[in-house]
C-alpha cells in the first residue's frame, strides 16, 4: 500500500499543494472517479497553520490534511450500496453516482475532510488522483508540486519508525504518515532589571514533577534560552546564578508551549 509521508521539517507552507488540488479537481469532471470540487467549500487537501508560543517566540507550523484512504474506513461503513469502495491499489473511492443523497458517508469522517456538495446532493473527498494514476502518473498533484520534498509518495513498511499516523484520522489507521512535527518547547530571557541588560552565559534547567533533571541549557548573548522537543507535561525552570536569588518557575507544556518572556533576577541582598 503506498502511503503519503509529510515531513514538517521541509514544509515551508507555500500550500503549493492545497492549490495544485484546487487546480486538478476544480473545473474538472473526473467520473466515475470523481464530480467537480467546487471551487469554494471544500480543500481535498487542506493546509492547517498553527501558531503556536506568542510574542516575542512565535512559531507557525504547516501541516497538510487530507483523506488518510483509510484501512478502516468510517466513510465506507457509513456507505450503502457500494457508494464507497476501495481499489487494488487501496485508494478510497467515494461513486459519484452511488452515493447521491448519502450525507451519512459526509458525516462519518472523524477528520471532517469528506465534505457535502449540496448542489449537487454528493459527499466528496481527495481521490488520491485516482484519474492520473491511471493515466501514468506515479504521485498525486499535491506531492507532484511539493517544491521542497514534504510531501513524498512512500511504501508502508518504508514510513520511518518515528512516524506518526495523521492526528485527525490516527485511529483508523490511515495511509497518511507525519514526521519531524516539533514537540513543545519552553522559552525565556533572563534579565538584570537593575542595570537593563540580559544576563548571559547563565545555565538554565529543566526539571519534571518527579525533580529529575531533564536538560540544560546556556543563555545566548541575548539571555535567551530554549527547551526543545518536550513532552507534554509539567516542569520547572531553574537557575541558579551568583549574585542573584534562585529562580523556579512553573512550565507546563500539557496543553501549549510555555513562553516565559523576561525573567527578572533579583540581586541577593
Amino acid at each position: 500500500m503506498k502511503t503519503i509521508l509529510f515531513d514538517a521539517s521541509l514544509c515551508n507552507g507555500c500550500y503549493g499543494c492545497q492549490m495544485a488540488c484546487k487546480d486538478e479537481h476544480c473545473g474538472n469532471d473526473w467520473s466515475p472517479i470523481a464530480a467537480e470540487q467546487p471551487t469554494t467549500g471544500q480543500f481535498w487537501c487542506k493546509v492547517e497553520q498553527t501558531t503556536r508560543g506568542k510574542i516575542p517566540e512565535v512559531k507557525v507550523q504547516y501541516a497538510p490534511v487530507m483523506c488518510g484512504h483509510c484501512e478502516n474506513a468510517a466513510c465506507m461503513e457509513a456507505a450503502t450500496d457500494g457508494a464507497v469502495y476501495r481499489r487494488e491499489d487501496g485508494l478510497v473511492i467515494i461513486d459519484p453516482v452511488k452515493a447521491k443523497g448519502q450525507k451519512a458517508i459526509a458525516d462519518a469522517c472523524p477528520a471532517g475532510v469528506v465534505y457535502y456538495n449540496e448542489a449537487l446532493d454528493l459527499p466528496q473527498k481527495c481521490t488520491g488522483c485516482a484519474h492520473l494514476l491511471d493515466d501514468g502518473w506515479t504521485v498525486p498533484r499535491c506531492v507532484d508540486v511539493c517544491a521542497t520534498g514534504a510531501l513524498k509518495v512512500v511504501d508502508e513498511e518504508d514510513v520511518p519508525e518515528k512516524a506518526v499516523p495523521m492526528p485527525a484520522a490516527a485511529e483508523l489507521h490511515p495511509h497518511v504518515y507525519y514526521v519531524n512535527v516539533p514537540k513543545r518547547w519552553v522559552y525565556g530571557v533572563l534579565v538584570d532589571r537593575t542595570i537593563n541588560e540580559v544576563v548571559i552565559g547563565a545555565t538554565v534547567k529543566l526539571v519534571d514533577a518527579e525533580g529529575v533533571e531533564v536538560a540544560s541549557v546556556v543563555t545566548d548573548e541575548f539571555g535567551e534560552f530554549r527547551f526543545k522537543e518536550l513532552e507534554e507535561k509539567a516542569y520547572t525552570v531553574t537557575a541558579s546564578i551568583e549574585g542573584y536569588e534562585d529562580v523556579a518557575l512553573a512550565a507546563d507544556t500539557t496543553a501549549e508551549d510555555v513562553v516565559l518572556g523576561d525573567i527578572f533576577l533579583s540581586a541577593v541582598a
